[in-house]
């Protein structure tokens, strides 16, 4: 895909692995749509990147999908990738964790980005091309104690991400999911213990590194697709 003067939507870009897929795509001189749910941030970021376009606001909120791609079309006249980001941490063991954090998770892991997913899809084959990147995990392919939940969650985007995938062999529309391993974001700001930290991890990824990776995927020929792309820290064992 020819990047200049097309448009990305950004779901979760007000920190972490949005946002520095925000700063990378703008660079690569796509025009941006971002939403998250901190309004200062956003306004931050309009401010910085010029020809942003920001709504802030909850991604659980049905209706936030759609108008997310009308933003872009009045804005921009066009929506060309989607970014399927947004997401939440809670974690522990059966016997601790947070049940109404989990259920929250889900909201916003699964039934959040099943909605964005479909209303980009919809879109892009009225227009026939698009392209939609799911941020996954590399626990949405293993399992790891006390981290179940959130790798249920990510494990329904990656057998969504496939299925929609075949859908769509032969069109111009491509589905993909990054898969990071640990990378250090605000995402598990509230742990009493750090991940890297817990996994014996010195040098986690950077968000900038997921970011390299998914405008890789951007850039590839039109025959080209990539269904799934694991990075990993070396220091790493999953």
């Amino acid at each position: 895909m020819e990047l200049s003067n097309r448009t990305a939507l950004i779901t979760g870009a007000t920190a972490g692995i949005g946002l520095a897929c925000a700063e990378a795509l703008h660079e690569a001189g796509m025009r941006l749509v971002l939403t998250g749910r901190r309004p200062e941030r956003i306004a931050e970021l309009k401010a910085r990147l010029p020809g942003t376009v920001g709504l802030a606001g909850d991604i659980t909120d049905p209706a936030m999908p759609q108008r997310l791609i009308d933003l872009a079309l009045e804005h921009t006249g066009r929506c060309d990738v989607v970014l399927n980001n947004a997401g939440q941490m809670a974690g522990g063991t059966y016997d601790v964790i947070d049940i109404e954090a989990a259920c929250a998770m889900v909201r916003i892991n699964v039934e959040a980005a099943y909605r964005m997913a479909y209303t980009a899809l919809r879109h892009f084959r009225q227009v026939g091309e698009g392209h939609l990147i799911n941020t996954t995990s590399v626990l949405g392919t293993k399992v790891r104690k006390g981290a179940e939940a959130y790798c249920g969650t990510k494990f329904a985007i990656e057998a969504l991400s496939e299925g929609l995938r075949q859908e769509l062999v032969r069109t111009r529309i491509h589905v993909s999911c990054v898969q990071p391993g640990l990378t250090k974001t605000e995402l598990a700001r509230h742990a009493p213990v750090q991940p890297e930290q817990a996994q014996g991890v010195a040098h986690p990824l950077r968000a900038e590194d997921v970011a390299r990776c998914v405008l890789f995927m951007l850039q590839q020929p039109e025959y080209v697709t990539i269904p799934q792309l694991l990075l990993l820290s070396t220091e790493q064992e999953v």
